[in-house]
């Protein structure tokens, strides 16, 4: 039971101080956040680490106490580039996810939009038409064990960084994950985002 506890000790530390850093420093990736609070922690890097999970309830109480209204008001102005960047976006089927769709998106939160298109390159050729400036690169998701290769896009609105991922048709009936044994990403709708504005 003794050592049990102490396990719990030292996830529930490494939880915290991975949450400031993703509060304080923008680091939006949860594994890198892990490993850079074991090492403050002086905790040696083992499987004991916390979960995605444990970090956002982390982090949401880490923001309630020390960003409060900072970050709703943040979180707002994000939801808000969110749902604008949806409606120019509507032919290719948009979807939030990530930090800004949770409520957990701080002071260097990117917005996250999935799109999906049976011409992903329509998507890239929106953007070259209208002459919205963007960065190219490539993320790994995964469609249950199968692992898919996606193009992302880049752009900012208003100071935020919009990060488009451009995916499939079938990549809409199945959940997709970041990792082959990581939880179902949550996506909503236009509609629902512009509820969450209203509401918040």
């Amino acid at each position: 039971m003794g050592r049990d506890t102490g396990r719990n000790d030292r996830r529930a530390r490494i939880a915290h101080i991975a949450a400031r850093l993703m509060a304080e420093d923008g680091i939006e990736d949860y594994a890198l956040a892990k490993r850079k609070a074991a090492r403050q922690a002086g905790i040696p890097e083992t499987r004991d680490l916390p979960t995605n999970d444990e970090i956002d309830v982390a982090l949401r109480t880490y923001q309630e106490i020390y960003h409060r209204d900072e970050q709703r008001e943040r979180l707002r102005e994000l939801r808000a580039v969110a749902v604008r960047a949806m409606r120019q976006l509507a032919q290719f089927n948009p979807y939030l996810t990530g930090s800004v769709l949770n409520g957990n998106a701080g002071r260097y939160a990117d917005v996250n939009l999935q799109l999906f298109t049976d011409n992903v390159k329509a998507v890239e050729l929106y953007l070259i038409d209208r002459g919205i400036p963007y960065r190219a690169a490539r993320a790994r998701l995964y469609l249950g064990d199968e692992a898919l290769t996606a193009p992302v896009y880049t752009m900012s609105d208003d100071g935020a960084e919009i990060e488009i991922t451009v995916l499939g048709p079938r990549e809409l009936r199945g959940p997709l994950k970041t990792s082959p044994d990581g939880k179902a990403i949550e996506r909503a709708r236009l509609q629902a985002v512009e509820k969450l504005l209203t509401q918040g």
